[in-house]
């Protein structure tokens, strides 16, 4: 008869959960994995885990990834938030723009809750439906149409979005009868068709 596979320890089920979120994890998921909050405490103290913010900490051995922050933030939102709007689409390398903030759609039950987001997110609320969620790596975003309407929706700089939506256009990535909602926005400013492309937006999302 064969041997009965070990049971994976602590630390490994600790360490599978957060190789996923870029090295980080968060006091609750410590916890599920066999992590009293001494244990993890004392983890601290000894330097094999670092604390990102309250509740949210980091192996300290892991190496620091791209978009640590917003891995940070979507946990903090308990894994309930999509990345949105002008942060969606420079994730989705329709965006020449480095917004100073990041853009996180919660659920429309979060406008009751009395909390206090990290500093450098902006909040919205709506329903995105699953149809409407790609992956960036571990975070979750809004799809290439969502996220094209929430920026029409948001008044982004019509240039801005005249350029991402060419650009989606060229790519194949939304059909021009489904841009109803965002040819309306920009007919003020001549539709989709003006202004100059400077290229911007070369890279794809994975299982767009």
């Amino acid at each position: 008869m064969g041997s009965v596979p070990e049971e994976p320890s602590r630390a490994d089920r600790l360490y599978a959960v957060a190789s996923g979120q870029e090295g980080l994890f968060t006091s609750q998921q410590a916890v599920d994995s066999g992590h009293s909050p001494q244990l993890l405490s004392h983890h601290q103290r000894s330097g094999r885990v670092l604390r990102v913010r309250r509740g949210i900490y980091r192996l300290a051995h892991f190496p620091a990834g791209e978009h640590e922050e917003l891995v940070a933030a979507w946990l903090w939102s308990n894994q309930e938030g999509i990345f949105s709007h002008a942060t969606a689409l420079l994730l989705h390398g329709l965006s020449d723009a480095l917004p100073a903030r990041a853009d996180l759609t919660l659920p429309p039950l979060w406008k009751n809750r009395r909390v206090r987001p990290p500093e450098g997110l902006v909040i919205h609320h709506g329903v995105v439906l699953e149809q409407e969620r790609r992956w960036y790596g571990a975070v979750p975003i809004t799809s290439v149409l969502r996220t094209l309407e929430d920026c029409a929706r948001a008044h982004l700089d019509p240039h801005l979005l005249q350029q991402a939506t060419r650009q989606a256009l060229q790519r194949g990535l939304v059909a021009e009868q489904d841009l109803l909602e965002v040819h309306t926005a920009l007919r003020p400013y001549g539709g989709t068709a003006n202004g100059a492309d400077n290229g911007a937006g070369t890279g794809d999302v994975a299982a767009m």
